[in-house]
């Protein structure tokens, strides 16, 4: 089976990028990180991925005269890499159209709701401020908008009347670690093609 390189992109502690590393170490997901960057190079993320041999680079956006600028270096090293997918995992940086276009239909954002609810910072605590029942997490293709692209896969977490939104955004992100290896397997192993805003996969009962 062909593996795929996996470019993923964070700029905190790079729990989803773990999860990610360790589905594909399973073989639950046929690809390798070939590259982990950050913008960031106090991550703890960074470090954890240094020392589980995983190729790094900290390419900081203070560094470069703008947004657009930064995300060149950033596509310059993932090309360099032989990446073909890009993960993004706590990554805290709005990509510029640019970049979204280097790799159409290849980029992978997490997001801690069920969007279109509760785009943006804070997913969490707008969801349990605002009363809902359920939320959970969405896994989706980036466009050129905020939290706004085609839906992969989404995982629902239903909301305690004990919670407050510390423990809800604890029990979203044990949903995470699932969802987004089972995106990545997904879209690597079934037939699939994007109907308007629909991901749509042709496996036999899906």
């Amino acid at each position: 089976m062909t593996t795929n390189r996996l470019g993923v992109l964070i700029s905190g502690r790079g729990s989803n990028m773990r999860s990610i590393v360790a589905a594909c170490e399973r073989g639950e997901v046929p690809a390798e990180v070939a590259l982990v960057v950050s913008n960031r190079a106090s991550a703890p993320g960074i470090a954890w991925a240094r020392e589980h041999g995983l190729a790094t680079a900290v390419l900081s956006h203070r560094d470069s005269p703008s947004r657009e600028a930064h995300d060149r270096a950033v596509v310059a090293a993932l090309r360099e890499a032989g990446v073909q997918w890009v993960c993004l995992a706590g990554y805290m940086r709005l990509l510029s159209p640019a970049f979204v276009e280097s790799y159409p239909e290849r980029i992978l954002n997490i997001h801690p709701s069920l969007l279109p609810a509760f785009p943006g910072l804070d997913a969490q605590r707008q969801a349990w401020e605002y009363g809902v029942r359920v939320s959970g997490c969405t896994v989706h293709l980036v466009d050129a908008e905020l939290d706004h692209g085609p839906i992969v896969v989404q995982r629902t977490v239903p909301v305690l009347d004990s919670d407050d939104a510390d423990t809800l955004a604890a029990r979203i992100l044990e949903q995470e670690h699932r969802a987004y290896p089972e995106a990545l397997r997904r879209l690597l192993t079934e037939p699939w093609t994007l109907s308007g805003r629909r991901v749509v996969f042709s496996s036999a009962g899906q």
